[in-house]
């Protein structure tokens, strides 16, 4: 990363910080991660777009720290379309709670990205206008992301709705293969 962007991050960031104490910030190889608690990130947020010129939202994520307290996080990352600085917020979600406000007032486009982790993490975005499932079905009782949820899926109990047995997770449609090949022939793709 250039200087420059790793200077405006920087002089984001001592802005933020200044305004909310409450966060805590780490550099690392250039990039700044601000972890920000749950109940002032919505504020914070709004304040980074609107006073620190981070005006689009790029990515939603979430980790799973099993066997950890809090056991969740939740990870975005914003940038400044102009000078292309980025910074990554970070937000500690406990496993009683697995709840943080959404950001789609903020930034639209954290529609989708937040659906996303609610549905494969289970993860709550309070105030989201549309909560509902993108991939698993409605009344999917799992969040196939999370860390103790198997590998080979796990049997459900709705008939008629969905797949009734475990998943399989070799020989799907979309395998890759084993062993020392180019990496089109490794590729995942719909076999036969």
């Amino acid at each position: 990363m250039s200087a420059n962007l790793t200077a405006l991050q920087q002089a984001a960031a001592d802005k933020i910080c200044a305004r909310y104490p409450q966060i805590t910030r780490k550099e690392f190889r250039g990039d700044t991660t601000l972890t920000i608690p749950a109940d002032i990130l919505t504020e914070a947020m709004r304040y980074a777009k609107e006073s620190c010129g981070f005006d689009m939202l790029l990515c939603v994520s979430s980790v799973d720290n099993l066997g950890q307290e809090p056991r969740y996080e939740v990870n975005y990352t914003i940038t400044q379309a102009e000078t292309g600085a980025n910074m990554l917020v970070r937000v500690p979600v406990s496993e009683s709670n697995p709840a943080v406000p959404s950001l789609v007032p903020v930034w639209r486009s954290a529609n989708w990205l937040e659906r996303e982790q609610y549905d494969l993490m289970g993860i709550e975005f309070v105030g989201h206008p549309d909560l509902r499932r993108i991939m698993m079905w409605d009344g999917y009782p799992y969040h196939p992301l999370r860390k103790d949820f198997p590998v080979a899926g796990k049997e459900t109990e709705l008939p008629g709705v969905a797949f009734t047995e475990k998943a399989p997770t070799a020989g799907g449609p979309f395998t890759t293969r084993p062993g020392v090949m180019t990496a089109g022939e490794r590729e995942p793709r719909s076999r036969d």
